[in-house]
């Protein structure tokens, strides 16, 4: 498939490389392109880069690799009508701008309404999926811990979408859970701050998060 990644740090280079390897053709976008010339000619034949709006056209999936508080001038830049009918991949996290309380993250969103569904809101006519927003981006492809493969949270209101979510799961080395439509974006964006403690607290970021069922 067109996978469209914007954003230029940590998070959209390791998955932007995860669908590259997986056999996809990938285009990063950037306010400053330019940036993501080393990035492009490392990764190879089917790697491309180009502006937000760009990339946001190329691709048939977007993955919104930004920052959270910086979402909604991303989807601003790369043009609301560029991801009409569109799967659209949501790693985001609503995290303030305001420095960890014993190792506990600020949101400046509340428990009543996520920043899945403020930004599915922007975007009415695409696919959003929550999915990569309970981990660090070192684990985000192919991670390696003990039980077997974390579990992956995700959400969204296309069934048709979370299963292409689910396929790119399985590619990356994950289990993925269905938690539902995308008000359980509210339970599932608070996991990084669960996710962040031990980093915070103890600097032990190798880690992931695994539901556990009975036999």
């Amino acid at each position: 498939m067109k996978i469209a990644v914007l954003g230029s740090g940590q998070v959209g280079t390791v998955l932007a490389n995860g669908f590259v390897a997986t056999g996809h053709t990938v285009m990063r976008g950037s306010r400053e392109p330019n940036k993501l010339e080393s990035w492009r000619d490392e990764a190879g034949s089917k790697a491309r880069i180009g502006t937000f709006r760009e990339a946001a056209e190329f691709g048939e999936v977007v993955v919104l690799a930004v920052k959270g508080d910086a979402a909604l001038a991303a989807i601003d830049a790369a043009g609301p009508a560029n991801f009409r009918g569109k799967l659209v991949i949501d790693p985001t996290n609503p995290i303030a701008e305001a420095p960890p309380v014993d190792g506990v993250l600020s949101y400046f969103t509340n428990i009543n309404f996520s920043l899945l569904e403020m930004l599915q809101e922007k975007l009415p006519e695409a696919h959003l999926v929550k999915c990569f927003s309970c981990v660090g981006n070192s684990l985000m492809f192919k991670p390696v811990v003990p039980g077997g493969p974390p579990s992956m949270f995700i959400c969204g209101n296309s069934a048709p979408a979370k299963a292409q979510v689910r396929e790119f799961l399985l590619d990356f080395g994950w289990e993925a859970v269905d938690l539902g439509s995308a008000p359980a974006a509210r339970a599932i964006e608070p996991l990084c701050m669960l996710w962040c403690i031990p980093g915070f607290r103890e600097n032990s970021w190798a880690h992931a998060l695994k539901l556990l069922r009975p036999v």
